[in-house]
């Protein structure tokens, strides 16, 4: 039987210290992009799907903790799904914890059309700093462009530019990396430079402003294929106009 390719979406926002709403609100956005989807059980540790009867009473108290346990539909031939990780100061730029929402969905008609909806919705619901949207396979390329070793020289394949770990970063708004879909705060696209009307006419073009004032950006039309020369030549040439991303310049 042929795997179910999947777009997983990522965003990066300040971590749990209570319930202030947001996990509910990451799982309202994603409700409101894909029509008729309901994000109302939890997995049991064999996987399978048990529904919650109150769903938004168990994330509340969750988050209390400073939790965010993973939902799903419910729907095994249709999976979608949302959970949030810690990630320690140590590992995180600035020295500030973060909450890592990842939320996971087919990656067909119906995902890849809901895709940039979905993504605002998590990202602004979280009230993350950045985000992005990458196919499955994709996103594994992406950890052969991280630098482990700031002394020893890395070349990433594919001509793509070594990027150092977001531990090295200097601000939690400057985006680790680019997606297919990004989303970047108001904060972080003041960080980038963005929008320049002289050098970004052609991202605009594919651009959008935010209900919070950030931006949800395409790299390309359809989701990144790193096979697809035009696809690689659109992520090299967004990563050489946002140089600060992936920590490559240091404002002077």
């Amino acid at each position: 039987m042929t795997r179910q390719r999947t777009l997983i979406h990522i965003v990066f926002a300040p971590a749990l210290v209570g319930d202030d709403g947001r996990t509910l609100a990451v799982v309202h956005g994603i409700e409101r992009a894909l029509s008729g989807v309901r994000l109302e059980w939890e997995l049991s540790e064999a996987g399978r799907p048990i529904a919650l009867a109150r769903r938004d009473g168990w994330l509340a108290e969750a988050a209390v903790r400073g939790e965010f346990p993973l939902l799903c539909n419910g729907d095994e031939s249709y999976p979608v799904t949302v959970y949030g990780l810690r990630t320690s100061g140590r590992q995180s730029p600035g020295g500030q914890p973060l909450l890592d929402v990842h939320a996971k969905l087919p990656l067909d008609a119906v995902g890849i059309a809901a895709a940039a909806e979905m993504l605002e919705g998590v990202a602004e619901g979280a009230r993350a700093f950045w985000g992005r949207v990458l196919p499955d396979g994709v996103a594994s390329e992406v950890a052969k462009q991280f630098r482990h070793s700031m002394e020893q020289p890395h070349v990433p394949p594919r001509g793509l530019p070594a990027l150092n770990l977001p531990k090295h970063l200097r601000s939690p708004e400057i985006p680790h990396y680019l997606g297919w879909l990004n989303y970047w705060s108001a904060a972080t696209a003041q960080s980038l430079g963005f929008p320049d009307p002289a050098r970004d006419a052609d991202l605009l073009s594919r651009a959008r402003r935010t209900a919070m004032g950030g931006w949800v950006v395409r790299l390309t039309e359809t989701p990144l294929d790193l096979d697809n020369p035009a696809h690689l030549e659109a992520l090299v040439r967004a990563y050489e106009r946002f140089p600060e991303i992936g920590g490559r310049v240091t404002p002077g």
